[in-house]
């Protein structure tokens, strides 16, 4: 059986389910001390602080992905691109199976200014001390983030 067929409405079915594929982006302040986050517009985790991301496009690489989805939500152009990893469990969002990878990035935080736009409600400054709860697994890819600043 091939991997692929169309149907009669020129879809194709695939005989292996096919995850999403989304990238993340945390957005540091260059002390290391703050992460710009923005309050999600939409379900899931609607009102609820998250690292800017989304889905990936077919003609684009992750990193393009991150870079694209944190000028969309955040107005903000990031220099330098880290990738910190990829995160894979399998209930790690509730729209099905998905898959991210994550980017960090450091920012002067006053010579950028960010504005929410598209999926993101709100943007926000907050402290590596004091985080409003994360949505999706966004708290620990953030542990991975501190964790691997200790190295």
């Amino acid at each position: 059986m091939e991997d692929a067929t169309p149907d009669s409405d020129g879809m194709y079915r695939y005989r292996y389910p096919r995850p999403a594929v989304t990238a993340d982006t945390l957005v540091f302040s260059a002390d290391r001390k703050e992460i710009l986050l923005i309050r999600r517009k939409n379900e899931p985790y609607k009102g609820c602080w998250a690292f800017p991301g989304g889905f990936l496009e077919m003609d684009e690489t992750l990193e393009q992905c991150a870079r694209r989805e944190l000028m969309e939500e955040t107005t903000v152009a990031a220099g330098e691109m880290h990738e910190l990893g990829t995160y894979s469990a399998v209930d790690r969002d509730p729209r099905g199976r998905v898959i991210t990878t994550a980017y960090y990035t450091f920012v002067d935080k006053n010579t950028v200014q960010p504005h929410a736009s598209d999926d993101a409600a709100e943007i926000g400054w907050f402290r590596l001390d004091s985080l409003p709860p994360l949505a999706f697994d966004h708290q620990e890819i953030l542990a991975d983030a501190l964790s691997a600043f200790e190295s």
